[in-house]
């Protein structure tokens, strides 16, 4: 132990002097995950750092990602970061440049905009592409950090676990990357899978926060490498960052002290140790316990089972009603308990006026009680809308979900008053609707088996002939009319190199209506400024909702910059007939 804490000296020493200078005169946390090797490496490390002390001009470290041709700068100065992103541009026509000729002020103003929207699927696409394709970062009025916390904040709220992962994996050296790292790591965690919190660390090069360095050691201490974790421990001491609770977990998880009934319930991490180091663990939730300690507890098992709650007590009942709404109980559940609330006959009949004379959770207990009891369809809907809104009005809006989808699939449609048919439609299928099949018809050009070209089934030369044939034939039909569906289907084979007849020119008149705004952005590279305000103009809509004249205007900017993917998902949603 004698040579291990001189050792840990020796190594400090020379990590102060070659790595943490910049760190210290900063004020950055300290990163120490370069040293998490066995001790034949942490000496060979040793080495390393002396030849540096000694070198005045230590040179900065490129890495080079050999799948995705990524730079990443290993340098403290955020502004030395020259790529981020996890798509290959070209599978997207776009480059490497898609921001850099942008203004700053712009993109802000675009990204602030489209984050306070609730965001369609096709929206979300195209900021998927626009913020996760890999590219040079804007400079011009906007800062790396800004624009990289755009990223971040766009995948937090995404909430793809896979898509994060894949981010972190490829951008292994990103400044500032905390955010969503321990957004990921406290997901699992809270989820009571430390095993998929602790393997991302295995991919990330600097870790930059106090809080995920403690999480990294008790990593450490959980795959049974003590000595690694000890040594990052006399590392910390050195520099005064350690937290006293931690400290005490530390301690008693390597048997040095036993085990301490202290709870801390301030982060996922801490609240995680407390129980892991006292086996007579005890928590009792509250109505402001946040989600991530209710999914902890259930995950664990640690929640009272919900046949026990009082119904008398309000307290209790208002926090089976929240953790129904974080996951942590199933719906089922919540109404099980509400069936076991006692009404009079005269609250039942005057449903309407009486749930408004209870406290809000006894008002739902009495509605879904009478929802049970009525057969008329219009009474159902109407009480399930009632129902829905009390929710909605008591911030529960993630609870009535299955159940009402059940309730109204008994429903006939056609017995639904006009003021509800919205809501009924909206609410009906909880799960997501089966992909439809298209269904060819030669007769209508944009309907026809040309449309497997866009599902990637016919070849350039193949398409190009059966076009140019099935052209033939229309131009023989006089009572055939281009419509602007197909129009826009020719167009987009124009635009990716199918050489049509000139001959058939004259069956349609077609004027490119791009603004002169959007024209020079694209030839002027800003590519990715293009696709925020596509990503605007869709907005909340679904593309089976957006006019038609709206969607002619987007697939011709998508043609322009040869983003083939995006484009024929909007010509295969919009234009064959579906069965």
């Amino acid at each position: 132990m004698k040579i291990l804490k001189q050792l840990s000296k020796f190594f400090i020493i020379l990590f102060i002097s070659s790595t943490f200078v910049k760190s210290a005169i900063s004020n950055e946390p300290v990163d120490i995950w370069n040293i998490e090797k066995k001790k034949n490496v942490i000496e060979e490390t040793l080495l390393e750092n002396n030849e540096s002390i000694n070198n005045e001009n230590i040179q900065e470290i490129n890495i080079l990602d050999k799948n995705k041709n990524i730079i990443i700068n290993d340098s403290s100065n955020l502004n030395d970061i020259k790529l981020a992103g996890l798509y290959d541009p070209a599978d997207n026509g776009l480059s490497i440049d898609m921001w850099s000729n942008s203004n700053g002020e712009e993109i802000k103003y675009f990204l602030d905009k489209l984050s306070s929207k609730k965001l369609s699927n096709f929206s979300e696409k195209i900021l998927d592409i626009a913020l996760l394709t890999n590219s040079y970062l804007p400079s011009n009025n906007i800062s790396n950090e800004e624009f990289l916390d755009f990223k971040f904040q766009y995948l937090i709220n995404k909430k793809d676990f896979k898509l994060i992962k894949n981010f972190i994996i490829k951008n292994p050296s990103l400044k500032h990357n905390h955010k969503i790292i321990r957004f990921y790591t406290d997901y699992y965690l809270s989820n009571s899978q430390l095993d998929k919190s602790c393997e991302i660390f295995e991919h990330i090069k600097e870790v930059s926060s106090n809080y995920l360095n403690n999480f990294k050691i008790y990593c450490l201490i959980n795959a049974n490498k003590k000595e690694e974790a000890q040594l990052l421990i006399d590392l910390k001491s050195e520099f005064g960052s350690l937290d006293d609770f931690f400290l005490k977990r530390f301690n008693i998880l390597m048997g040095y002290e036993k085990k301490d009934e202290l709870i801390s319930d301030k982060n996922i991490l801490k609240f995680h140790l407390s129980h892991k180091t006292n086996k007579d663990f005890l928590y009792e939730p509250t109505i402001d316990t946040p989600n991530y300690l209710w999914k902890y507890l259930s995950a664990s098992n640690l929640l009272k089972d919900s046949d026990l709650i009082n119904i008398e007590n309000s307290d209790q009942v208002k926090i089976i009603e929240k953790a129904t709404n974080e996951g942590a109980y199933e719906e089922q559940e919540l109404f099980n308990l509400y069936k076991k609330f006692q009404f009079d006959i005269n609250q039942l009949i005057n449903v309407n006026d009486a749930y408004k004379l209870l406290p809000d959770y006894q008002g739902r207990a009495l509605i879904y009680q009478r929802l049970l009891l009525t057969s008329d369809s219009f009474l159902k809907v109407n009480l399930s809308s009632m129902l829905n809104k009390s929710f909605d009005e008591s911030n529960l809006s993630n609870i009535f979900d299955e159940e009402l989808s059940k309730i109204l699939k008994t429903i006939n449609e056609d017995e639904i008053p006009s003021n509800l048919t919205k809501f009924y439609e909206q609410n009906k299928e909880s799960e997501k609707e089966k992909e439809l099949k298209i269904k060819f018809n030669n007769k209508i050009f944009h309907q026809s088996k040309l449309l497997n070209y866009f599902l990637n089934k016919t070849s350039l030369p193949k398409v190009e002939k059966e076009a140019n044939d099935l052209l033939k034939k229309i131009k023989k039909n006089k009572k055939y009319s281009f419509s602007k569906k197909d129009i826009m289907m020719v167009e987009s084979l124009k635009s990716d190199g199918v050489q049509i007849l000139k001959k058939y020119d004259k069956l349609y008149q077609f004027k490119p209506n791009l603004p002169v705004e959007i024209n020079s952005m694209i030839v002027n590279g800003e590519t990715g400024l293009v696709l925020l305000k596509i990503a605007d103009i869709v907005g909340e809509d679904e593309l089976e909702d957006i006019d038609l004249e709206s969607v002619s205007f987007i697939v011709g900017i998508l043609n322009e910059l040869n983003t083939i993917n995006l484009r024929n998902e909007i010509l295969l949603k919009v234009l064959p007939l579906k069965v």
